[in-house]
């Protein structure tokens, strides 16, 4: 029977994902931009796995391929050939859905700020109505593009109306549909009686609402207080607006947790990175991917850490960049130094300026002041590294490992060519290029003789 209830509490998400996003003039589908480090669609997913779907479709169509493959397994995929509009887009999903019996939430892939919890008061308000369908609103200042609630004079639904296909006087309504809903599988029904007879020449899932209404059934609204989270993303400045929400949010969450923040509006940290209690983040340092940071850390300014790992009390200081790498409690970094990935500084150890270190570990209390390179290379404990340092690590075929035991001294300007080892406590004398193992205690000299030649600078002149 038409409209029939269902006492089924499972809930079923569909995002809508198929569309291009022609005003973003990209080549990449709309829901893949990034907000944030991360995908719009990602949010989404998020958003609908903390609302309680228990099962979630995607409908892709342009750069369908890509979309599955950032969804992964975190939904099942129901193409949309053509792309039709939204109500052609949801009647992709009916053969996936029969016999379903619970809740559908429809929502386009292209709203990252929506939050779980709004979507599951949302879910819960349309369960408490018994309604065959609930509407998700909201008001807003500017409603252009939006389309409009319209309501008779009780407060009831009416019907929707596109942006483009309503009135002036329709156009002055602030109300407006988010393009998220709630159906019972009802919905199914009426679908494939929707006719485009509107401006795009398109299938809305609105009509679907107003075909609803017609057959008698109830269809109730949901009004969302806080109207930034149903922005849809439709070009670069509507990119770049949701993406100052979100690090907002991480921003205030972060300091609400004790840590400060000195220019909240000047510091980039992505929502999946962790900061402890009395760290201090410095203006424009970017915080990316997975980062973790300990408690009474400093960083930045000018620094980006992307996937690091840092303990208790480490410093990073200014112009700095860190990449897959670990750093351990008391550890500092920089100005301008670049650890790269597989690099850790273990507790006290200390790299400086303009010092690159690559898939190394630099030992406890161990220093590479300034102005070196260190790859492939495995430093002990409480070793100095002198200016102008390099492991020469590459032979152009083979990366080969240099292991500097504790203790040692390695004077400036020194080539290290690798596979070599410098021994515990030994020393190696400025300039050099060592190429033999250097035993422990002793002094590795490899440099040709100096001579100086008197009077030269005179019998060039002549």
């Amino acid at each position: 029977m038409l409209g029939e209830k269902s006492g089924k509490m499972e809930l079923t998400a569909v995002i809508l994902a198929a569309g291009k996003g022609t005003r973003m003039k990209s080549r990449l589908p709309k829901v893949l931009h990034k907000v944030a480090g991360r995908p719009m669609l990602d949010f989404v997913l998020e958003a609908v796995e903390q609302a309680g779907a228990s099962r979630i479709i995607a409908v892709v169509g342009h750069g369908g391929e890509e979309v599955a493959t950032a969804v992964g397994n975190r939904a099942e995929i129901v193409w949309q050939r053509e792309q039709l509009g939204t109500g052609h887009a949801l009647l992709q999903a009916r053969e996936a859905l029969a016999g379903h019996e619970g809740d559908i939430l429809v929502l386009p892939g292209d709203v990252p700020l929506v939050r779980g919890e709004t979507l599951r008061s949302f879910w819960q308000a349309h369960r408490q109505k018994g309604a065959a369908a609930t509407v998700l609103t909201t008001e807003l200042e500017d409603p252009t593009g939006y389309g409009r609630i319209v309501r008779d004079a009780e407060g009831r639904l009416r019907r929707i109306v596109e942006h483009k296909d309503a009135t002036p006087a329709e156009r002055e309504i602030k109300e407006v549909n988010t393009g998220i809903y709630c159906f019972r599988p009802v919905v199914f029904q009426v679908l494939p009686k929707i006719r485009p007879d509107n401006v795009q020449k398109e299938y809305y899932l609105t009509d679907a609402v107003d075909l609803l209404l017609q057959e008698g059934l109830e269809v109730a609204c949901f009004k969302g207080e806080n109207p930034e989270e149903f922005l849809g993303i439709n070009d670069r400045r509507q990119l770049a607006e949701a993406e100052g929400i979100i690090r907002r949010r991480v921003a205030e969450k972060l300091m609400e947790a004790g840590v400060t923040i000195l220019a909240p509006a000047l510091t980039f940290i992505d929502p999946g990175v962790q900061v402890g209690a009395d760290t201090i983040i410095y203006p424009f340092t970017f915080l990316e991917g997975e980062t973790t940071v300990g408690e009474g850390c400093v960083i930045g300014p000018w620094s980006r850490l992307k996937d690091a790992v840092l303990g208790r009390e480490v410093v990073i200081e200014g112009g700095t960049v860190v990449i897959g790498a670990r750093l351990e409690d008391g550890a500092k970094a920089g100005p301008f130094a670049y650890l790269r990935p597989g690099t850790v500084l273990r507790s006290g150890a200390r790299v400086g300026t303009f010092v690159e270190v690559k898939n190394s570990v630099v030992g406890p209390e161990s220093k590479v002041p300034h102005l070196s390179y260190i790859g492939d290379a495995e430093i002990g404990a409480k070793v100095n590294v002198g200016a102008g340092t390099i492991t020469c690590n590459y032979d152009g075929e083979r990366k080969w490992p240099t292991v500097i035991e504790d203790f040692a001294f390695i004077g400036s300007n020194t080539n290290l060519v690798a596979p070599v080892r410098v021994g515990r406590g030994a020393y190696i004398g400025a300039g050099s290029t060592i190429t033999k193992d250097v035993p422990p205690e002793a002094l590795g000299i490899a440099r040709s003789r100096q001579v100086n030649i008197p009077d030269w600078v005179k019998r060039k002149r002549r």
